[in-house]
Protein backbone atom coordinates (compact mmCIF):
# COMPACT_ATOMS: atom_id res chain seq x y z
CA UNK A 1 0.00 0.00 0.00
CA UNK A 2 1.26 3.35 -0.91
CA UNK A 3 1.47 5.94 1.62
CA UNK A 4 -1.21 8.83 1.36
CA UNK A 5 0.26 12.86 1.13
CA UNK A 6 -1.23 16.45 2.27
CA UNK A 7 -0.16 19.32 1.27
CA UNK A 8 0.91 21.82 4.35
CA UNK A 9 -2.05 24.04 3.04
CA UNK A 10 -4.83 20.99 3.00
CA UNK A 11 -3.84 20.50 6.23
CA UNK A 12 -4.00 23.49 7.88
CA UNK A 13 -7.25 24.22 6.64
CA UNK A 14 -8.35 20.81 8.30
CA UNK A 15 -6.77 21.55 11.53
CA UNK A 16 -8.29 25.38 11.46
CA UNK A 17 -11.89 23.21 11.18
CA UNK A 18 -11.14 20.62 14.09
CA UNK A 19 -8.26 18.95 16.03
CA UNK A 20 -5.56 16.69 13.62
CA UNK A 21 -3.25 15.06 15.19
CA UNK A 22 0.64 16.30 13.55
CA UNK A 23 3.51 14.23 14.91
CA UNK A 24 6.91 15.16 13.70
CA UNK A 25 8.94 12.84 13.55
CA UNK A 26 12.63 14.62 13.19
CA UNK A 27 14.97 14.85 16.23
CA UNK A 28 14.47 17.01 18.97
CA UNK A 29 17.43 19.59 18.41
CA UNK A 30 15.79 20.08 14.45
CA UNK A 31 12.13 19.90 16.37
CA UNK A 32 13.25 22.40 18.58
CA UNK A 33 14.75 24.80 15.84
CA UNK A 34 11.52 25.34 13.68
CA UNK A 35 7.99 22.84 14.05
CA UNK A 36 4.37 23.20 12.88
CA UNK A 37 2.11 25.08 15.69
CA UNK A 38 0.72 22.19 17.58
CA UNK A 39 3.24 19.40 15.76
CA UNK A 40 4.49 16.96 18.74
CA UNK A 41 8.10 15.38 18.59
CA UNK A 42 8.13 11.33 17.99
CA UNK A 43 11.67 10.72 17.27
CA UNK A 44 11.70 7.97 14.21
CA UNK A 45 14.20 6.35 15.67
CA UNK A 46 11.94 5.97 18.47
CA UNK A 47 8.69 5.75 16.99
CA UNK A 48 6.08 3.02 18.40
CA UNK A 49 3.12 2.20 15.80
CA UNK A 50 1.19 1.03 18.65
CA UNK A 51 1.96 2.92 21.35
CA UNK A 52 1.44 6.55 19.57
CA UNK A 53 -2.26 4.52 18.42
CA UNK A 54 -2.76 3.85 22.14
CA UNK A 55 -1.99 7.12 23.58
CA UNK A 56 -4.57 9.10 20.86
CA UNK A 57 -7.60 8.56 23.27
CA UNK A 58 -10.22 6.82 21.41
CA UNK A 59 -9.62 8.34 17.78
CA UNK A 60 -7.04 5.92 16.29
CA UNK A 61 -9.54 5.81 13.58
CA UNK A 62 -8.49 9.33 12.47
CA UNK A 63 -6.04 10.15 10.10
CA UNK A 64 -2.26 10.58 11.72
CA UNK A 65 -0.68 13.30 9.76
CA UNK A 66 3.14 12.98 10.01
CA UNK A 67 5.66 15.81 8.67
CA UNK A 68 9.95 16.25 9.30
CA UNK A 69 11.79 18.30 7.28
CA UNK A 70 11.56 17.46 3.81
CA UNK A 71 8.95 14.43 3.84
CA UNK A 72 11.47 11.61 3.54
CA UNK A 73 11.55 10.36 7.35
CA UNK A 74 7.59 11.46 7.47
CA UNK A 75 7.06 8.77 4.80
CA UNK A 76 9.49 6.02 6.41
CA UNK A 77 7.77 6.80 9.90
CA UNK A 78 4.58 6.16 7.79
CA UNK A 79 5.46 2.87 6.23
CA UNK A 80 6.33 1.83 10.15
CA UNK A 81 2.71 2.11 10.94
CA UNK A 82 1.08 0.87 7.56
CA UNK A 83 3.31 -2.21 8.79
CA UNK A 84 1.96 -2.40 12.16
CA UNK A 85 -1.87 -2.60 10.53
CA UNK A 86 -2.56 1.10 10.65
CA UNK A 87 -3.73 2.43 7.25
CA UNK A 88 -4.90 5.84 7.99
CA UNK A 89 -1.71 7.74 7.91
CA UNK A 90 -0.91 10.33 6.18
CA UNK A 91 2.56 11.85 5.22
CA UNK A 92 2.99 15.92 4.76
CA UNK A 93 3.93 17.15 1.84
CA UNK A 94 7.57 18.86 1.54
CA UNK A 95 7.68 18.95 5.18
CA UNK A 96 8.37 21.43 7.55
CA UNK A 97 10.20 23.31 4.92
CA UNK A 98 7.02 23.55 2.89
CA UNK A 99 5.00 24.29 5.45
CA UNK A 100 7.30 26.87 7.18
CA UNK A 101 7.46 28.19 3.11
CA UNK A 102 3.90 28.10 2.80
CA UNK A 103 3.41 31.09 5.22
CA UNK A 104 1.61 28.65 7.89
CA UNK A 105 2.22 29.18 11.72
CA UNK A 106 5.28 27.64 12.83
CA UNK A 107 7.24 27.91 16.47
CA UNK A 108 11.18 28.69 16.14
CA UNK A 109 13.62 28.17 18.67
CA UNK A 110 17.37 27.99 18.57
CA UNK A 111 19.33 27.15 15.64
CA UNK A 112 20.56 23.46 15.07
CA UNK A 113 21.92 22.17 11.95
CA UNK A 114 19.80 19.46 10.56
CA UNK A 115 20.35 15.66 10.13
CA UNK A 116 20.97 15.58 6.31
CA UNK A 117 23.81 18.44 6.59
CA UNK A 118 25.77 16.28 9.91
CA UNK A 119 25.50 13.63 7.36
CA UNK A 120 27.03 15.11 4.48
CA UNK A 121 29.76 16.57 7.32
CA UNK A 122 30.74 13.66 8.68
CA UNK A 123 30.80 11.51 5.46
CA UNK A 124 32.98 14.67 3.73
CA UNK A 125 35.11 14.53 6.86
CA UNK A 126 36.30 10.96 6.77
CA UNK A 127 36.71 11.15 3.06
CA UNK A 128 39.40 13.41 3.64
CA UNK A 129 40.70 11.90 6.51
CA UNK A 130 40.79 8.72 4.73
CA UNK A 131 42.58 10.30 1.23
CA UNK A 132 45.30 11.88 3.70
CA UNK A 133 46.31 9.13 5.72
CA UNK A 134 46.47 6.98 2.66
CA UNK A 135 48.61 9.78 1.09
CA UNK A 136 50.84 10.43 3.95
CA UNK A 137 50.79 7.39 6.17
CA UNK A 138 49.86 4.50 4.81
CA UNK A 139 47.71 3.11 1.79
CA UNK A 140 45.45 1.35 3.52
CA UNK A 141 43.99 4.28 5.13
CA UNK A 142 42.48 5.11 1.75
CA UNK A 143 40.01 1.92 2.88
CA UNK A 144 37.93 4.48 5.15
CA UNK A 145 37.38 6.73 2.44
CA UNK A 146 36.01 3.64 0.07
CA UNK A 147 33.71 2.06 3.02
CA UNK A 148 32.41 5.88 3.29
CA UNK A 149 32.03 5.72 -0.02
CA UNK A 150 30.28 2.43 -0.42
CA UNK A 151 27.84 3.39 2.51
CA UNK A 152 26.99 6.56 0.66
CA UNK A 153 25.98 4.26 -2.88
CA UNK A 154 24.01 1.53 -0.21
CA UNK A 155 21.87 4.85 1.36
CA UNK A 156 21.41 6.12 -2.13
CA UNK A 157 20.24 2.71 -3.74
CA UNK A 158 18.14 1.87 -0.15
CA UNK A 159 17.15 5.20 0.65
CA UNK A 160 18.42 4.37 4.19
CA UNK A 161 21.03 6.13 5.71
CA UNK A 162 23.12 4.34 8.90
CA UNK A 163 25.18 6.91 9.20
CA UNK A 164 22.07 9.09 9.63
CA UNK A 165 20.05 7.10 11.97
CA UNK A 166 23.26 7.16 14.51
CA UNK A 167 23.70 10.65 14.13
CA UNK A 168 20.24 11.06 15.02
CA UNK A 169 21.30 9.41 18.53
CA UNK A 170 24.15 11.75 19.35
CA UNK A 171 23.49 13.88 22.50
CA UNK A 172 23.80 17.38 20.54
CA UNK A 173 20.65 16.02 18.78
CA UNK A 174 19.19 15.06 21.64
CA UNK A 175 19.08 18.46 23.00
CA UNK A 176 16.08 20.27 24.21
CA UNK A 177 14.21 16.43 23.65
CA UNK A 178 12.43 14.77 26.05
CA UNK A 179 13.56 11.69 27.73
CA UNK A 180 10.11 9.96 27.57
CA UNK A 181 10.36 10.13 23.85
CA UNK A 182 7.69 12.58 23.42
CA UNK A 183 7.19 16.66 23.61
CA UNK A 184 4.34 18.94 23.60
CA UNK A 185 4.83 21.91 21.27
Amino acid sequence: MSVTTISPKELHERRQQGHCDLIDVRTPAEYGEVHATEAVNLPLDRLSPKEVMESRNGSADQPLYVICKSGNRAGKACDKFIAAGYQNVVNVEGGTDAWASAGLPVERGKKAISLERQVRITAGFLVLVGALLGMFVHPYFAGISAFVGAGLMFAGITDTCGMGMLLAKMPWNQAGGCSSGSCKA
